[in-house]
């Protein structure tokens, strides 16, 4: 966890990865004051194009399956890197989405036969 120098204000002015006179060790309800932080650190600009980066990665993954799935191009004439990034987004997303199950087959929302 890093620790965190506030202000007066209460707000974030400094982080850093050691413990240093005036910091305290982050908590998991600091996670949000820390990004905000760091946000403003690299300007409104800059933070913008990283979020819309992030959603673009997504919109590219998608075009890269369809093309697959159109037999355009195939899996394996992707960089190994490539496929390898590729792999662990899925894998990640497939744990992700099994995590979000929230309701099983025998629950009361579908009724019982």
């Amino acid at each position: 966890m890093p620790y965190i120098k506030r202000n007066t204000a209460g707000q974030i002015s400094a982080v850093s990865e050691e413990a240093f006179p005036g910091f305290s060790e982050a908590t998991e309800q600091d996670a949000d004051d820390i990004a905000a932080f760091g946000l403003d650190l690299i300007g409104s600009e800059e933070a913008e194009l990283i979020k819309t980066d992030l959603d673009f990665v997504r919109v590219l993954e998608d075009v890269i399956e369809l093309l697959m799935a159109k037999n355009v191009i195939q899996f394996t004439e992707l960089p190994d890197a490539s496929q390898a990034k590729m792999l662990k987004r899925k894998k990640l997303r497939d744990g992700m989405a099994s995590k979000l199950d929230l309701l099983d087959e025998e629950s009361l929302f579908f009724g019982r036969d």
